[in-house]
């Protein structure tokens, strides 16, 4: 029998990985406000350019298998149905695991080094529950002779995290890795979980809120009202702007921004002389940030970034930003989920695009960039939109043309009938709804499901399409300007407000895309939308400055009254009456 106190060791070594130097601590308020999800990405997003054309990660067993088990345990907890760059790894596993003994090494191993890395490619596999991982693994305990159990871990306590924290950030290079005895790609799968580790034992829950206001009666608004109030908005964002540029003072946040900028443009012209100077300081401080390869970001969500940059920069109309936009949207092609990146149409996230850096797309981001190539003037029918089209059609619970099937630890997730969207294949930020023989199906909800149909419009479908008819008809079944509809089943008063100004944004430019100015609700009551969204939002404005705020569902950054002010007026010029 091989020897368990060799399994015990590693395991305790490995599960935890070491630092032996220290450096200064950052101050407790940056340690606050670190975004380590963005950290993490940043080195998963390195780690992911490392991929071998076999699947592997440094082409060893060692290698690939830290760079599984740090995927897996990361924020995201990456799996198989991620994409080849997890799928292939694992399958670079099963081609290494040897018929005479059930362990996986590389060929030449010596026998102390077959324990190791059998013993990593275990850690590694029983983070995956898949039955394929699963049944690599009822191999590989033949090799042990005896079955394993998984070692979770001590939890850090929150000096020792921002102590290991700091440590590490110190040692990082730039692009995201780290150096280490064994090697680059090692030592920075090792430093993915150890910053995984820090901010479990730094990220506090957040309190359950347990009531919500509703929001206030509003009346339809005709176009003057509109525009007093938008010209309201734009004052305001005019007071918190340093000469075009929003975000904490002296350190100005490219995302919000450019948020800003985009909705400044939305006041009809002519614009006042205030105004129109801080956007064009604006726009030419976006475009300074443009990297060689064609991404506007400041370090993080490069998706997210270059597509509100683009959206931003395309709606001056002005010719300086040409090259700089087309440059952006050539980077947001290339970013897109698909056979350049090993993926095919098979692949659960083919033709999606995530924020930049998280190597999972999203129904969010993917509208968000279609609607930028759109406006970077990317014509009707190229690739990219019809690459899109698979995964729209894997959001939408509608199973003619919903192929996603999943089963995990016994349970199916597979699509529902509704026509509505979820946020993503198989996932929706509002739950699931259980059927009687326990499938679960992703809830459809109002700010997905008008990004949905967004994306069906850029893709090119036209109304009568099945599809579209769907998602129009769940749209009319849930017509509100009261809540963002989808989140009411899950018992949180607040989750109805959740992404209410991102609803009323995506919902306005839907809606203006598809051309009907009425939308007849459930109970066959036409909706003249323009006039009630943007009387809606003027009912919602604050007095005293003029801003916007999400009070009962301040996350998703909508307790920000710039970014919740940018989207009522973006969403205000998209519905202006009479436009």
């Amino acid at each position: 029998m091989r020897s368990r106190i060799l399994i015990a060791l590693l395991l305790g070594f490995l599960v935890a990985p070491q630092v032996a130097v220290s450096s200064p601590l950052a101050s407790p308020q940056a340690q606050a406000e670190l975004d380590l999800k963005s950290e993490i990405d940043r080195s998963i997003r390195w780690l992911r350019s490392k991929q071998a054309p076999d699947g592997s990660y440094g082409g060893s067993v060692k290698s690939t298998a830290w760079v599984l088990q740090c995927l897996a345990q990361s924020p995201r907890k990456y799996v198989r149905r991620d994409g080849p760059f997890v799928a292939g790894a694992l399958d670079y596993l099963e081609a290494q695991q040897h018929a005479s003994d059930g362990g996986i090494y590389d060929e030449g191993a010596t026998e102390v080094q077959r324990s190791t890395q059998s013993v990593l490619a275990w850690l590694a596999l029983s983070r995956y529950a898949d039955p394929k991982s699963e049944a690599l693994l009822t191999k590989l305990e033949v090799f042990f002779q005896a079955p394993l159990a998984p070692s979770k871990g001590e939890k850090l306590t929150k000096a020792e995290a921002q102590k290991e924290l700091a440590t590490w950030l110190a040692r990082r290079h730039p692009d995201g890795s780290w150096e280490g005895p064994d090697g680059r790609l090692i030592r920075t799968a090792e430093g993915v979980i150890a910053l995984t580790r820090c901010r479990a034992a730094l990220t506090e829950t957040p309190a359950v809120p347990t009531s919500a206001n509703p929001l206030p009666k509003f009346a339809k608004a005709d176009r003057d009202a509109t525009v007093k109030s938008m010209r309201k908005g734009a004052l305001f964002l005019i007071a918190t702007s340093e000469n075009g540029l929003w975000g904490a003072p002296g350190s100005p946040d490219l995302g919000v921004t450019a948020m800003a900028l985009g909705a400044l443009q939305e006041l009809p012209t002519p614009r006042p002389e205030e105004v129109q100077r801080v956007i064009d300081n604006g726009l030419q401080w976006l475009a300074k940030h443009q990297d060689k390869d064609g991404s506007i970001h400041d370090g993080k969500l490069k998706n997210y970034l270059t597509s509100a940059s683009i959206l931003a920069l395309a709606k001056s109309g002005d010719e300086q930003y040409t090259a700089a936009i087309e440059l952006a949207r050539n980077f947001l092609v290339r970013l897109q989920s698909d056979e350049g990146e090993g993926y095919t149409d098979g692949d659960l996230y083919y033709g999606g695009i995530g924020y930049g850096g998280d190597e999972r797309p999203d129904l969010s981001n993917l509208q968000m960039a279609l609607e930028a190539m759109a406006a970077a003037g990317m014509e009707k029918g190229n690739e990219s939109f019809t690459r899109a089209l698979k995964y729209l059609e894997r959001t939408q619970n509608r199973s003619e043309s919903n192929d996603v099937k999943i089963v995990e630890k016994g349970v199916t997730i597979t699509s529902g009938n509704d026509g509505g969207a979820g946020y993503a294949p198989a996932d929706s930020k509002a739950g699931f709804d259980e059927l009687p023989d326990g499938t679960r199906v992703p809830r459809s909800y109002g700010s997905m499901t008008y990004a949905l149909l967004k994306g069906f419009i850029f893709a090119g479908l036209p109304k009568d399409d099945p599809r579209m008819q769907a998602a129009w008809k769940w749209i009319g079944e849930h017509y509100t300007l009261d809540v963002n509809p989808g989140f009411e089943a899950t018992g949180d008063p607040s989750a109805p407000y959740r992404g209410l100004f991102y609803y009323f944004h995506t919902m306005s430019k839907a809606l203006d895309l598809y051309g009907d100015e009425t939308v007849v609700d459930g109970a066959g009551q036409e909706h003249a939308w323009r006039a009630e969204l943007s009387g809606r939002l003027i009912a919602m404005q604050r007095k005293d400055d003029g801003s916007w705020l999400n009070e009962n569902a301040p996350s998703w950054w909508e307790g920000n009254p710039v970014l919740a002010t940018s989207y009522a007026l973006l969403s205000l010029g998209n519905a202006l009456p009479g436009k």
